[in-house]
């Protein structure tokens, strides 16, 4: 299979671009500065802005999957990145025929009642205070998705960390999951590339974490 990643220099990305070669898949990395990628059999990379609809689309061609790993870190600024970039990302998709796709979301941007007490009224307001403008974008990016036919799996993971991946991961796709506090980016990669091949998450968001 070849894989498409968006985002692929993030920390996200790069695992999972790295893992993706180890299970023999290729891949097209894409980022706005993949300079940096190394050169590795099986791996090309492109310089696309998923913001960039056309440039976006032309970059797409030859993928059979794809796995968007976009982040903008920290920002407390509103943003569109998610859900116009994956507006882009669809129809780039339905361009070129490619039906699976991976997506990263967060905990947050779940609907507040599903969460656990102790989520709804203490966590998660505080969340929303300081990062409320990014988990309004992945709603909307999760509204486009549900509106889309492609085989799409969206992953709602709590807290990302750099640490020693675990090897294993619980994902859940009818409820959040129980002591759910983080999960690192090599599972949560592992997760992304696992979903892309899994019908019965197909056209579902799914809680996952370590």
């Amino acid at each position: 299979m070849k894989i498409a990643v968006i985002g692929a220099t993030g920390r996200a990305g790069l695992q999972v671009a790295e893992q993706a070669l180890a299970r023999g898949d290729d891949v097209i990395a894409l980022a706005r500065h993949p300079g940096g990628l190394p050169r590795r059999p099986g791996l090309a990379s492109a310089a696309a802005d998923v913001l960039d609809r056309a440039v976006l689309t032309e970059a797409l061609a030859g993928a059979d999957a794809v796995v968007s790993a976009l982040g903008i870190g920290t920002s407390r600024q509103p943003t569109v990145a998610y859900s116009d970039g994956t507006a882009n990302i669809l129809h780039a998709m339905g361009a070129h025929g490619i039906t699976k796709l991976a997506v990263i979301s967060a905990v947050p941007a779940a609907p507040r009642a599903e969460q656990p007490f102790l989520q709804q009224r203490m966590i998660i307001p505080i969340l929303e205070r300081v990062f409320g403008a990014t988990y309004a974008d992945m709603r909307r990016m999760e509204a486009l998705l549900r509106g889309s036919d492609l085989d799409w799996v969206c992953l709602r993971p709590p807290r990302l960390v750099s640490k020693k991946p675990a090897g294993r991961y619980r994902l859940d796709a009818s409820r959040p999951l129980p002591n759910a506090r983080s999960i690192t980016y090599a599972d949560l990669a592992t997760a992304l590339l696992d979903s892309l091949t899994r019908p019965d998450l197909y056209r579902r968001a799914a809680y996952v974490a370590g």
